[in-house]
């Protein structure tokens, strides 16, 4: 069965990238660091899919190490499922199905051991996931899903820029156009993240570019 590129993933590519809340283990903090510098830089700075897709393949190559050296932490299995879910954007068809796939379950396994880690990242993720990819029979799609794990993300984080995009996004998708606006309007008014300049400036332009859709839609109400 073909898939469509635009169909899976559109914007799964935009997946956050958490907050760097620190941990008991600053050699932790600091490649977790390095892993969210670099996927803003390839993400937001890198121009071309083939040179982001090589930029996302090293970063999972470098996410996977991490899990390996530290096995029973959260923060590794988030960053490589963000990382996974990136690559599966630019990739698109069944190979980014399979990826996204793999993204879910490194999500599962961080919920497991810690599902409040790098301020609600394990369930913005989900979230994410959830309402981006198809449904069934193709994918695991499923908006019911989606809209539970984005709530528990913003009652975890109820002003992060993360959470409150992707929960407007989604609401837009969902015809919520009124309650998507004052959702989007509360990303872009969330404090910038220190260190997180690049990422910071690349969501604000999405949440932009979202906003401007919800307000023509509200408009021809």
């Amino acid at each position: 069965m073909r898939v469509d590129k635009k169909l899976i993933l559109a914007t799964l590519s935009l997946l956050l990238a958490g907050s760097a809340a620190a941990s008991a283990d600053p050699a932790l903090d600091a490649r977790i660091a390095e892993l969210q510098s670099g996927w803003a830089h390839v993400k937001y700075e890198v121009k071309g899919e083939e040179a982001q897709l090589s930029g996302m393949e090293a970063l999972a190559a470098q996410a996977k190490t991490l899990v390996t050296s530290y096995p029973g932490k959260a923060e590794p299995l988030v960053w490589e499922a963000i990382i996974l879910s990136s690559e599966a954007g630019i990739k698109g068809g069944m190979g980014a199905l399979s990826l996204v796939k793999e993204a879910r379950t490194r999500l599962e396994s961080a919920e497991k051991i810690d599902a409040t880690v790098l301020d609600g990242s394990v369930n913005t993720s989900l979230g994410s996931l959830y309402y981006q990819v198809p449904g069934f029979p193709i994918g695991f799609g499923s908006d019911k899903k989606a809209k539970a794990y984005l709530e528990k993300a913003l009652a975890q984080n109820p002003d992060g820029i993360d959470p409150n995009y992707f929960y407007g996004d989604f609401l837009f998708r969902q015809g919520d156009y009124a309650k998507a606006r004052d959702v989007l309007n509360h990303a872009l008014a969330a404090a910038p993240r220190p260190g997180r300049e690049v990422a910071d400036a690349g969501r604000r332009e999405e949440i932009k570019a979202v906003l401007a859709q919800v307000e023509t839609k509200l408009a021809k109400r």
